[in-house]
């Protein structure tokens, strides 16, 4: 078998909840694995998954995907906080839909309110001790939770949401993770398309679209939202730059982050992104972003999580 990677590969990496295909219509797998390859072949090597993410599918595709070069790529799943037991039934599907022996990142992708989470993460340990999983780690974890889980196992990675329009880990998740050593992976680094070129107000969305459930687009919040995020793309116009370039370099040029997440669904979008982390903003353009991104924040409830989820 050969050894995978010991560490969370720096820099972007392909979110790949969409190739799950969660929403209604018909739906083309080979079109999915296509633009998974084609990212591969510009250089990604970390891919992000889930079971959750259209029951599986994700994760197939995803393996139908790496198959011709698996060993070269980097591989994260996730799934639900559980008992001690549910954690081997999980790896093993995981590792049946990705066509592997292993698995690079294991997620616990929610904590549960309630639960102990030490009996999951020494379960988790004895995979890693059998080389079904290389790391451990978790999302969308307080504080406490993080503590807990601790004391069952070594946390490796944190995958947090995380944006010029969310910075509410910045209060205690990311300095927690940077004390204890602990890879920092953003996710929704462009604030669900709100830092992008052409974003979209939710009377625009599709019925199931699910950004219409999030806090951004709440009735309280998105109207107070607009002026801000004119704001910042009226700063990147001024440098000739479009706001989703440089607020992805912002997120990546932040203290503790090593690798972010983001999502396309076409090669001319993977083409962007890519072509966006490759280079780094100037400070000067960090600090008048940020310095935006401290007003805008006045008018975002601090709720735990932009997805109204509490399990």
């Amino acid at each position: 078998m050969t050894e995978p990677a010991a560490s969370v590969p720096p820099g972007l990496g392909l979110g790949c909840w969409q190739f799950g295909d969660m929403g209604d219509g018909p739906y083309d797998a080979r079109r999915s694995i296509a633009l998974i390859r084609e990212a591969i072949g510009m250089g990604i090597r970390h891919l992000d998954t889930a079971v959750g993410y259209g029951k599986g599918r994700s994760e197939e595709v995803v393996g139908q995907a790496i198959a011709p070069f698996s060993a070269d790529v980097f591989v994260a799943s996730k799934a639900h906080a559980s008992g001690r037991d549910e954690p081997r039934r999980v790896v093993e599907g995981m590792l049946r839909r990705l066509r592997r022996d292993w698995l690079d990142l294991f997620y616990v992708h929610w904590p549960r309110t309630g639960l102990d989470l030490r009996p999951m993460m020494e379960t988790l340990e004895a995979l890693r001790a059998q080389g079904k999983i290389r790391l451990i780690g978790v999302s969308n974890f307080g504080v406490a939770h993080l503590e807990n889980a601790a004391q069952g196992g070594r946390i490796d990675a944190y995958q947090v949401c995380y944006n010029l329009l969310w910075r509410y880990p910045e209060k205690e998740i990311i300095p927690w993770c940077r004390a204890h050593g602990i890879a920092l992976v953003t996710y929704i680094s462009i604030a669900q398309g709100l830092l992008s070129n052409t974003p979209r107000s939710p009377s625009s969305f599709e019925k199931d679209d699910d950004r219409r459930k999030t806090l951004y687009y709440r009735a309280d919040v998105w109207p107070r939202l607009e002026g801000s995020v004119q704001a910042m793309r009226s700063a990147a116009a001024v440098r000739r730059a479009s706001l989703a370039t440089l607020a992805l370099r912002w997120v990546l040029g932040r203290p503790g982050i090593v690798a972010s997440l983001v999502g396309a669904r076409s090669n001319a979008q993977l083409r962007e992104k890519i072509a966006a982390a490759a280079g780094r903003n100037l400070p000067e353009i960090d600090d008048e972003l940020s310095r935006l991104s401290d007003l805008a924040m006045h008018h975002i409830p601090e709720v735990g999580n932009i997805f109204n989820f509490y399990p």
